[in-house]
Parts: structure tokens; sequence; C-alpha cells
């Protein structure tokens, strides 16, 4: 007999109800604008629907309800509600996609393929609560360290711009990933991005940087001070192995104003940073002329001037050569 679990009451379950209103049925309860409906609704991610299609909940019509008090309310603009709207739909797409792979590729490894992911939802429907008590704890966690960032740079700025700059930004590239996308595949080479990402993420939170984004080969991240960027860089080129028998990674390295937006970063110093990776032999790090002379007499860490690169839209760029001056014992 078939384990396989009814897409509709999988849905149920993770609404946490029936969908039981139309749009219209469900701006009305909510007391919402109907054309503000339509932008947060459109801003979380969701095709528009028809007036008679039935796919809202009672927890959209209270969540709708929410958003709309918080306009009402003065709390935030009708732009403001339509960004939060976005970020939040942005970020838990990308979050639930991401859950979701792991537990189709448990059900893989497994062996069970769609016939086991019957008994594997009901655990998941089991540990909703527990699941969403952690992830309002880990956003908590995340908010008040994203706030103390942005503190710290408005208390040292003056009248600065918030959300731009000074950083070190750093680009990690898995050179080997063509090699490795011929010679595995799919499930296999899915894991080595997976054990990439793991592998750098570790890295670069361990010596206090933080990830901005990853792109299947390549890793954005960034942090506040030379040293500890330089460590994090040194460690991700010499920290990441693939069965592949050459150096698996290049880094980049550059120091400058950026701009923060959407959880993401920008400007010159991003670009000329993802310019050096691209410099770079595999096993090494480029660094730029800046974040060279704030580095050139910090003990252990020797930067050597190496040929000027001419980059399109950058102009000149003078990279170095970052090595230590000692073996490391490790990632620690």
């Amino acid at each position: 007999m078939s384990s396989r679990p009814d897409p509709k009451v999988i849905e149920t379950a993770l609404l946490g109800g029936e969908t039981v209103y139309t749009r219209e049925q469900a701006i009305e309860l909510a007391a919402a604008d109907p054309e503000l409906a339509g932008r947060i609704w459109r801003a979380l991610g969701f095709p528009t629907q028809s007036d008679d299609t039935v796919i809202f909940t009672e927890s959209d019509v209270e969540a709708l309800r929410l958003a709309t008090g918080l306009l009402d309310d003065g709390v935030l603009d009708e732009e403001a509600v339509v960004r939060f709207a976005r970020a939040m739909g942005q970020t838990m797409a990308r979050l639930a996609d991401w859950q979701t792979s792991i537990l189709s590729t448990l059900l893989f490894r497994e062996g069970e393929g769609a016939d086991g992911a019957g008994p594997l939802m009901n655990q998941v429907k089991e540990l909703l609560p527990d699941v969403e008590r952690l992830l309002l704890h880990i956003w908590r966690r995340q908010l008040a360290a994203s706030t103390a960032r942005t503190l710290a740079v408005m208390s040292n700025g003056g009248d600065g711009v918030p959300n731009y700059y000074p950083l070190i930004v750093g680009f990690a590239d898995l050179v080997s990933f063509t090699t490795l996308s011929r010679e595995l595949d799919e499930v296999e080479l899915a894991e080595v991005v997976e054990g990439f990402e793991a592998t750098a993420a570790d890295i670069v939170a361990s010596g206090g940087g933080r990830v901005v984004k990853t792109l299947g080969d390549e890793v954005l991240y960034v942090a506040d001070d030379p040293v500890k960027a330089a460590d994090i860089a040194l460690r991700l080129a010499s920290g990441v192995k693939t069965h592949v028998e050459v150096p698996d990674v290049r880094v980049g390295l550059s120091t400058g104003p950026v701009l923060t937006l959407h959880g993401d970063v920008f400007g010159t110093t991003v670009n000329r940073s993802s310019r050096l990776t691209s410099f770079a032999r595999p096993g090494t790090v480029l660094i730029d002329e800046d974040l060279a002379r704030s580095l050139e007499d910090t003990e252990g860490l020797q930067v050597v001037k190496v040929r000027a690169r001419h980059a399109h839209g950058l102009g000149l760029i003078q990279p170095y050569t970052l090595r230590r001056n000692f073996e490391p014992g490790g990632l620690a």
C-alpha cells in the first residue's frame, strides 16, 4: 500500500488550517485596502489569483490584518509595509526551498523515494511547533546582531549613511567546479556544493566574518577587521578540499566603502574583490593595495606585490598575494 502523502493534507497541516476564503473575502475580513493587499501578496512572491479561487486560510486573514494594522497605527508607511513583505517573502521562500531540499535528499539517501514521504512528513508536522519557536529565536538573534552592527557604524560614522560604510569583502571561488561538473552526477555534485558551502560558512563564522550569500561554486563574505578577513581568506584557500587533485579554492579580498541593501552588498569594493578572485591562481589569495598596506606589518602574514592587472570598468588594479609566514596548525 502506498504511503505517499496527500498534498492537500500536507498543505492544510503546513498552513495551519484549510483554505476557505477567496481573495475578496480575505480582504473584507481583514478590513484591508484591496490595492495594498494585492501589493503585499505579490511582494511575498505569490502569483495573482482570480477573485473566485479559494486559497486563503484564517491565518492568511490574520496576517493581512496585522500588516494593515502596522499601516493604520502609523508604525510603517505603505512603501515600508511592502518592503517588509518583500524582504520576508524572498527570505522565507529560499529557506523553504532549502528545507524541502534537505528532506527530499534525506528520502533519496534512504532509498525510500516518494513512497517514504508519508511517515517523514508526519514527523515534520509534529515538529512544526518546535521549528517555529526555533525560527523565531534565530531571527531575533540575527536581528540583534544586525542592529548592533548598524548602531556601531552610526556611532563611528557621525552623520554618514547607515547602510554605506567601509568593509572588507571576500570572494571564495571553487576553482575545480567545472571539472567536478563533468566528472560527477547531479547528486554527487550537489553534495560537493553543499560541502563547500558548509565548510566555507563554518570558517567565515568562526573567524568573525559574515556570509552574505552563496552562489553554488562561490561564497561572498564580509568582515570589519582586516586581520580577521585575511585569516578567513587563508583558511578558505587551504581548508576546502575535494577529490580533484588540484588546489580547490581561490580568494579575492578588497577593502572600502560598501552599500548594504536587502541583505546583499554592492559597490566598487565588491566588484574589485570579484575581479581579484578571477585573477588569483588556484590555492592563493589576492588582496587590493589598501588592504595590503593595512596588513604589511601584521605578524605571521606576508604580502607580496604582483603584476598589476587591468579590470574592465575598474581600471588598473594592483594586486598583492597574501601568505602566511608559518604553516598554520589547522583550521582552529
